[in-house]
């Protein structure tokens, strides 16, 4: 039996898992009545949201010119944070089918996928899809294809997903031009971890694609990154329902049942191999993935479930179990009590992480405002220089023990209609962007490369850039290095203290209009005391800004009528007094909702 691998990758909204649903049907792999959209997507966020967010792999079986064909595929996340995925998953792969909207043409993310999997190596059909809309425009997106890409415009295929026009000859294309798995190199076992989730009763599941040698049930397996060892109790494909195995052969992939207890147990990208008879090298895995974005996740403190701290570490150990790409440790804040700071790839995987420990764990979580991470060189105690990476303002050292601040810098592509450009341009060189290059994609686009520190997108540069452009523009972002400037750390002093979980780093240029606006929204959170409350923002011991929370004024000459007015002075005078003392031994109440508004805001 031939075997093909292929992975389905594209833009985000470009019907990959329609087109993934479409394959199932076609090779009967699902009955008419089974069928639902998004298949593959077994998560309820997937569904409501109508994005992947895990790649998910299929087998199924066609027949092509008489010869019986099994087709390995997986379908991809579009999305820029879970680009991870699509990586994981061309590996595994030795084609891939690029799609592309017929009606909305080649966008950011296309290129990026693209790239990807040619520098995999992988053999790559390009699809038109979509072609049943009434805006469609075939002929022209094929020649995108061919002047973006490089694609030669008459290979592209044209199908349409929703109808299933053009499916069977896409199947038989995956059939013809896509290459079969290599020939085994050794007779050993070897094969590929290129995922895991974690199931309440079977423990974890890994999914691994063979490439020499065979798996059989109830031999002793060993990961060789790892180096620990279990006994296979399970074999088996999902066609999409899980189908049990004896063995599987090289070039195919499975999951894996074998008595692992935690995520601990095995690593994506790990080589699996036979205890008694072990290959000698690995296969090449994964680079591990980056964390751009960090938070703080708190617990929300009720009266009722007390702090909700020991909860939400079963519910972050759970899901990381499912999820290897954020990183979570425990921090103490003075305002919000303990909690963790964790790692994601983008603000999307942060808001997805955050909703599913909300209902998988039933946690509610407080938030604080997504930071960056920076880099920074400073002296130690010996004189000697070291460099450290800070993820949180509140680990900066002193500014004089800093010699040099780095930050992130994208390279951003933006996809974009051309009677926007005007308006992208100055969208980017406010976030203190470096153009660098601008390509012709057809008449009526372009893309325009820039280089932006990561800290001025992460908050509300996609928002604008779709509000501008009447959501016609796409972006893709990489961070590609580390920048030296002019940084600094803004504190926000409250009645005199600083207060840790309000200070952020910022380019020194903008520090003072940062710290202005911080000032403001805090002024309208906090409460009124008794006496007069100054908020300020410093930078070192220099003050940049300041507003003042007026104290209630309770009138004590009222019962004064008539008489002499040195009797209402001697009662103000007294007042004044007990505003004094108050002021130098009252302590500040700051309600969580200022920390909110502060940190909700972003910009």
């Amino acid at each position: 039996m031939q075997i093909r691998n292929f992975s389905i990758i594209a833009h985000i909204d470009h019907g990959k898992s329609t087109l993934a649903d479409r394959l199932l049907q076609a090779t009967n792999a699902v009955s008419d009545r089974e069928a639902k959209e998004q298949l593959l997507d077994s998560m309820d966020l997937e569904r409501e949201r109508g994005i992947t967010i895990k790649a998910s792999a299929v087998t199924v079986y066609h027949t092509h010119n008489g010869e019986p064909y099994m087709l390995n595929f997986i379908d991809t996340p579009g999305h820029v944070d879970f680009g991870y995925e699509v990586s994981r998953a061309l590996k595994a792969c030795e084609g891939a089918l690029l799609l592309v909207d017929a009606s909305q043409g080649v966008e950011a993310q296309t290129v990026v996928n693209a790239y990807l999997a040619v520098e995999q190596n992988l053999e790559i059909i390009p699809v038109l899809n979509k072609i049943d809309l009434p805006g469609a425009r075939p002929d022209e997106i094929a020649e995108e294809v061919e002047q973006v890409l490089g694609f030669d415009a008459a290979s592209c295929i044209l199908v349409s997903a929703k109808t299933g026009q053009g499916i069977p000859e896409l199947l038989a294309a995956v059939c013809d031009r896509l290459p079969p798995p290599r020939p085994p190199v050794t007779e050993k076992t070897r094969a590929l971890i290129f995922d895991a989730v974690y199931d309440d009763y079977r423990g974890v599941i890994v999914y691994c694609r063979v490439f020499d040698g065979r798996l059989r049930v109830g031999e002793k397996i060993r990961m060789m990154g790892l180096e620990r060892t279990f006994q296979v109790t399970e074999l088996g494909k999902y066609t999409p329902k899980p189908v049990k195995c004896k063995e599987i052969g090289p070039g195919e992939t499975c999951y894996l049942v074998a008595n692992m207890k935690t995520l601990g147990d095995v690593r994506v990208g790990d080589t699996i191999t036979m205890e008694n008879d072990p290959a000698e090298e690995a296969l090449s895995g994964y680079a591990p993935p980056q964390q751009m974005v960090f938070c703080d996740f708190y617990p929300a403190t009720t009266e009722k479930s007390g702090t909700g701290f020991e909860e939400l570490r079963d519910g972050m150990e759970r899901l990381s179990l499912n999820d290897a790409s954020y990183t979570f440790q425990p921090v103490h804040s003075e305002a919000l009590g303990f909690g963790f700071r964790c790692g994601f790839l983008g603000l999307l995987h942060m808001d997805i992480i955050q909703e599913r420990l909300e209902r998988e764990a039933g946690v509610q979580v407080v938030q604080t405002a997504p930071t960056v991470s920076y880099k920074i060189t400073m002296r130690a105690k010996g004189g000697e220089v070291v460099e450290k990476e800070i993820h949180n303002p509140a680990d900066l050292p002193n500014a004089g023990e800093i010699i040099d601040f780095y930050e992130p810098i994208c390279r951003v592509e933006l996809m974009t209609p051309k009677e926007y450009i005007g308006e992208i341009m100055k969208l980017c060189m406010d976030r203190r962007g470096v153009f660098k290059n601008q390509m012709f994609v057809s008449n009526t686009r372009d893309m325009l490369t820039f280089e932006i520190p990561l800290a001025e997108i992460i908050y509300d540069f996609y928002d604008k850039l779709k509000s501008m452009t009447s959501g016609y523009a796409t972006m893709d972002y990489e961070v590609i290095r580390y920048n030296k400037d002019d940084l600094c750390k803004v504190s926000i002093l409250i009645n005199g203290e600083p207060v840790e979980a309000l200070s952020l780093i910022c380019h020194r240029d903008r520090a003072e209009q940062r710290g202005r606006q911080l000032l403001i929204r805090l002024r309208k959170q906090i409460d009124r005391h008794q006496f007069e409350i100054p908020i300020q923002a410093a930078i070192g011991g220099k003050i940049i800004a300041r507003e003042t929370i007026k104290a209630y004024r309770k009138d004590v000459t009222a019962k004064c009528y008539g008489g002499d007015v040195s009797r209402k002075r001697k009662l103000l005078e007294a007042q004044k007094r007990g505003k004094q003392k108050m002021k130098s031994i009252g302590s500040v109440n700051i309600p969580q909702k200022a920390f909110m508004a502060v940190l909700d805001t972003g910009e």
